[in-house]
């Protein structure tokens, strides 16, 4: 007589749950982001069933908060935001994903997706390339502290090595060299230096006086 293949007993809350995108951000000043889908994907071989609960669910209206998924395949859950207003500004939200066997009540397994309101797409995206450039300019400053201010095996009496007089060099003949925007100047343009630049090299310049000033 043949054995009935038995399915191994599952854990509760132990079995992976798989979502994309794992985070939702929604912008006022742009409809078609107040529409996002999450996809969940069943990659085991019985079928699975799903809720979605969220933490504030007077501000998002969710389609088919409820459903099932067949073994290897995937289902979109669509979520609108409702409530744009300002007071919703930068609070995060959480949508939780339960799913369990359909023959059973326990949550197999959980995930949260955190869902977030922001005023301008635009704002977003120039406050991540300032907060870049900024990330950018202490990592060459860093570098330039640790390279200029590192001990070197020198006696007393010995005075700067070359690397930091050309560096010094360098740096005075950036200063003296035209400001972009300058119109009247014999210099040729490409060898006109921005603002920042003038002032990295001023940064720089005075690191080196001051590895100067302890030799």
């Amino acid at each position: 007589m043949q054995q009935q293949k038995r399915q191994p007993e599952l854990v509760e809350g132990n079995l992976p749950v798989f979502v994309f995108p794992t985070e939702l951000i929604f912008y006022a000043d742009d409809q078609s982001t107040h529409k996002q889908v999450l996809t969940l994907y069943n990659p085991y071989e019985f079928a699975l069933k799903f809720k979605v609960l969220c933490t504030t669910p007077n501000k998002y209206v969710v389609v088919d908060a409820a459903g099932a998924v067949k073994p290897q395949c995937c289902v979109d859950i669509v979520i609108r935001h409702r409530d744009v207003r300002a007071c919703h500004y930068g609070v995060i939200d959480k949508f939780r994903l339960q799913v369990s066997e359909q023959s059973q009540r326990k949550a197999l397994g959980r995930k949260e997706v955190i869902a977030t309101l922001l005023p301008s797409a635009k704002e977003q995206q120039q406050k991540e390339e300032e907060e870049k450039r900024i990330k950018e300019h202490m990592a060459e400053s860093v570098f330039f502290e640790q390279t200029l201010c590192q001990p070197e095996n020198r006696t007393a009496s010995s005075g700067p090595s070359l690397l930091t007089v050309f560096l010094g060099i360098v740096c005075i003949g950036a200063l003296m060299l035209p400001t972009l925007g300058e119109v009247e100047s014999l210099v040729p343009l490409y060898l006109h230096l921005s603002v920042n630049q003038k002032l990295v090299a001023a940064y720089v310049l005075g690191l080196i006086t001051m590895v100067i000033l302890r030799t």
